[in-house]
Formats: structure tokens, sequence, C-alpha cells
């Protein structure tokens, strides 16, 4: 062989290896977008939707509640926290709860690990949502080195040791905490701690959303919000016209919409009665099989949007609605068993707050004008949000619900009060 083929031979191997190395390079530095989640994980994002609606519909019969907002992924994830530090029946009740019983003890905690950190990937999902957990344990406990080691591993919960005897010191560090959590967009966890002898679940969170189309910036101007008949507030509210996911359901008299976020990894899905009314008679019927009917009657419609630009600060204890859901052990100061968390049968779970900030804005991708002009925005449909409505947030990839809620009194001014 000539020096010249043998020099082309070893060039063209060296491109070859340099190639490889490239392509490998790329494929680990490239965002996993496509991966699949591990099998539990899916039951997991299944089981935790179900639990969205059993627990929003237990929450929703309480009185005076005006809005609701819970993420029920991360419920899932600080169920996931009581199983893992709990022993016997504290902690094979959350399994019941989450009816995962054929899911083995280790593929609990990955499995909501993994499914939360899916959800929540903002570079994927070109999301904004920030999650903050903490477990709060009387002066007295001593945390286990292993239980403090596996808590921060799957569910990025920090602990804290807390004078709760000192109630008033104890609801400002709290507050302080959540405030601290989310860069002041949640001031406030709770203004009292009913009981102070227990452990104690906080979930902090901030999410925005953004449209994966936006909503023109200059189109915003106030107007009225309807609470009731007899009660009208001040909001800003912000239009915009698209082709969206449209269905009219005139038996139930109520208007479903789908609105993608950027990515189209998750939409918005809102479902709102077609006059002012409590939202009693469509909580009834909320179900995770009646979702899924209305889902697969939605075509693309030209619709006119109009919704409230608003943010919602709300913080629910949700130890006993858990309680109701068949959570019983661990919220019961007499019966349950953390000695997982403390080496010994000292400890209950009495509360965990869950406390939520939500920013809807005009933030989104850029519109696409392509369809300006043509037949398909002509004579759209209507969707003004001037009255209680409830909202999900749902993923498309897990099929999970990333937040489920009701907007019945959002921020503002009163504007007339009748008789």
């Amino acid at each position: 062989m000539t020096e010249p083929n043998k020099c082309y031979i070893m060039w063209l191997i060296n491109m070859a290896t340099l190639l490889c190395l490239a392509s490998s390079a790329a494929a680990a530095t490239a965002p996993k977008a496509n991966k699949v989640l591990s099998n539990h994980a899916t039951i997991l994002a299944d089981n935790s939707a179900t639990l969205a609606f059993s627990l929003y519909q237990n929450m929703a019969k309480e009185k005076n509640m005006e809005n609701i907002l819970i993420s029920p992924v991360v419920v899932a994830s600080s169920l996931g926290l009581v199983a893992l530090g709990g022993k016997a029946a504290t902690a094979s009740q959350v399994k019941t709860v989450l009816n995962a019983a054929k899911v083995k003890d280790e593929q609990l905690h990955t499995g909501l690990a993994e499914l939360l950190t899916e959800v929540s990937d903002p570079k994927t999902r070109n999301v904004t949502w920030k999650i903050s957990n903490r477990l709060y344990g009387p002066n007295s406990v001593k945390f286990v080195d292993e239980f403090v080691k596996s808590s921060k591993k799957h569910y990025n919960c920090d602990h804290s040791k807390i004078n709760f005897k000192d109630k008033k010191s104890a609801v400002n560090s709290i507050n302080e905490w959540a405030a601290k959590s989310t860069d002041g967009k949640l001031p406030e966890v709770t203004k009292d701690l009913e009981k102070t002898d227990g452990a104690m679940i906080i979930n902090a969170m901030v999410f925005k959303p953004h449209w994966d189309q936006q909503f023109h910036h200059k189109m915003v101007d106030n107007r009225g919000f309807m609470v009731s008949r007899s009660l009208t507030v001040s909001v800003q509210m912000m239009h915009r016209t698209g082709l969206y996911g449209f269905y009219d359901d005139s038996t139930n008299k109520l208007s479903i919409l789908s609105m993608p976020l950027a990515h189209k990894k998750s939409s918005v899905v809102f479902i709102m009665p077609y006059n002012v009314q409590p939202l009693e008679k469509l909580e009834k019927i909320l179900t995770k099989k009646q979702l899924e009917t209305w889902m697969g009657k939605l075509e693309e419609t030209a619709v006119a949007v109009s919704l409230p630009k608003v943010s919602m600060e709300v913080s629910h204890n949700l130890q006993k609605h858990l309680g109701k859901l068949g959570l019983t052990e661990a919220v019961d100061k007499s019966k349950a068993d953390f000695s997982n968390i403390s080496g010994k049968k000292d400890l209950y779970l009495s509360s965990l707050f869950h406390a939520s900030a939500m920013e809807w804005d005009t933030e989104g991708n850029e519109i696409d004008t392509s369809v300006f002009g043509t037949d398909k925005l002509k004579s759209p449909k209507l969707f003004y949000a001037d009255h209680p409505f409830i909202f999900l947030v749902k993923d498309q990839k897990t099929n999970s619900i990333l937040f489920i809620g009701r907007m019945v009194r959002p921020k503002g001014d009163k504007m007339r009060d009748e008789l």
C-alpha cells in the first residue's frame, strides 16, 4: 500500500472515531424528552390522577371553601414521604389511598420521584414550577439518619425541629420559610396551628404556566368577574382568538376548553357552566371517567378566549381530607407508627399543609399569525370566563394531573353588591 493511501485510510479511521465520539457526547447531553417512564411510575401517574378527583370532591364539600388549588402529583409525593417514615399500617395505608397495593416499597419511592422529576422539568416543559418540601418535628424528636438521606433523595424534603408550644413563633417560622422558598410569592401558609404535638409536612409551590401561544400584552382590560349573582369583583381580563380544543356540553350546560402550554407537553383544561351558579352541580359529575369522555369529544375550534389575568395563593391543610380517603393510622396519635423517622413511636401526622401560588398572565410563545385572515378563525365560539369555573393542568405524556382547582373568588375590589 502506498504512503498516500495509508494516510488517507488513517484519516478516514480518525474521522470515523471522532464522529462516534461526537455522537456519543451529543446523546449524553441531549435532553431526555423521549425517555419512557418506568412501569411503576406510569401506574402511579394514573393513580395520582384518580386521587385528584377523590381529594378534590372531598375538599369541595367543606363549608366556606372558595378557591381550591392542589397538585395531585405533589400530594402523592407527600404520601410517599409518609410511607417512607411509617411502619405497618401507617405505611401500607398510603398504598391503599394511592391504589398501589401491587407496587413494591422501593418502587413506590423511585416511581413517585421519577414522575415528579419528569413533569416538573423546566427545560422539557418550559414551565416555572418551584416545589419545596419540609418536614417539621417537635424539639424533642431525633431524626434517623437513614430517613433523612432517603427523604432527601426521593422527595427532596428537608427537615427542621420547631418549638410548637410557642404557637406564634412556630407559625412565623413556617410562613417565613415558605415565603423564602417561593421568592415571596407565598407569604402565608397558615395563620394558626390546631395541633402542636406531631409531625408536620409542608409543600410550598410556585407554578406559572407559559402558553403555547401568548396573549397580546396590550389586549388586557378591567372587567367584572361575577362571584355570584349578587357579587361582582373587578379583575384584569386578557383576550385572544385562536384554534383550541373545545366542546360544548349542552346536556350538562357547560363548556370545555383546552389550551396547550409551551412545548405542548401539557395543557390547561377549563370547565365552565354556561351561567353564574355554584359549582356544586358540576362537581357532582366531575370524575376521571367523565373528564376522559369530555377530552375525547374536544375538536379543534376557533375560540375567542377571555381569561382573568390573576394570581392565586391558596393553602390547604389536607390532613383530615386524606384521613377520610383512608389514611387513618398516620393521622391518629394513638395508632401512628413513624419509628422510621425518629426510631420510636412518638410521632403522628398532625398537619399536611399544601400551599400553592399560581399565576396566569399573557406570557407564552410567539403567536402563529398564519391563521389570521383565513377562514379558520371565522365565527369563533366564545369562552368568556367571567364567573366560577374549574380548571386542570393535564400532562400529555404521563396522563397525570399536575394541578386541579377552582376559581370562585379572584382577587379584586367589589364592584357591586345587590340584593
